[in-house]
Order: C-alpha cells, then sequence, then structure tokens
C-alpha cells in the first residue's frame, strides 16, 4: 500500500512541470486523491483534490495554473504546473484517505532562474 509521487524538478519562472503519483495497494477507482504541498517552516497548503467521479477542486493560490487528472487504469493521479511562480517552491506529496490514510514521500520542485 503506497503512493510514489515523481517529476519534480527545477524549473524557470513561467515553466511547466508534470507531476505523478502511482498508487498501489488499494482501489484506487473509488478514492478521492490530493496533492499538497510543503515548504520547510511553513504550513501544508493542500493544493487540489480530484474525486471518484472526476470533479475537482483547488486552492485559490493555483486556480488556472494548475491541473489535477487521473488515470484509473494505471492508478495514477496527475499534477500538471503551468506559469510556475517563485512562490510555488516546495516538496509535493499525494495523498488519499484510502487504505487507512496515506501519504507519499513527496517530490521536490524548485522555480527559480
Amino acid at each position: 500500500v503506497q503512493l510514489v509521487e515523481s517529476g519534480g524538478g527545477l524549473v524557470q519562472p513561467g515553466g511547466s512541470l508534470r507531476l505523478s503519483c502511482a498508487a498501489s495497494g488499494f482501489t484506487f477507482s473509488s478514492c478521492a486523491m490530493s496533492w499538497a504541498r510543503q515548504v520547510p517552516g511553513k504550513g501544508l497548503e493542500r493544493v487540489s483534490k480530484i474525486y471518484p467521479d472526476g470533479s475537482t477542486h483547488y486552492a485559490d493560490s493555483v486556480k488556472g495554473r494548475f491541473t489535477i487528472s487521473r488515470d484509473n487504469t494505471k492508478n495514477t493521479v496527475y499534477l500538471q504546473m503551468y506559469s510556475l511562480k517563485p512562490e510555488d517552491t516546495a516538496v509535493y506529496s499525494c495523498a488519499t484517505d484510502c487504505g487507512g490514510g496515506l501519504w507519499g514521500r513527496g517530490t521536490q520542485v524548485t522555480v527559480s532562474s
């Protein structure tokens, strides 16, 4: 039972990245999946969430720039990030309440010139 993120890296302001989170060990298609981010010394910010029916929610800070999606055939949730800003720099983790509550280890996203 685990979540494994990938796709982080260094990108210039205005650039794009796509994060992936591969899930295993639970019924992925029945579960809401979330992305959250954390900067050292700051609180956790819940960025986006996608429900089993495909409906989505976004934090105001990323609305219009980030898109969450899921592929139930691959048990994977994605976070497509556009128009990245330096303040988007953080460790991004995916999470679900299924499987007893799971968090991935996270992937670092750094936005810097």
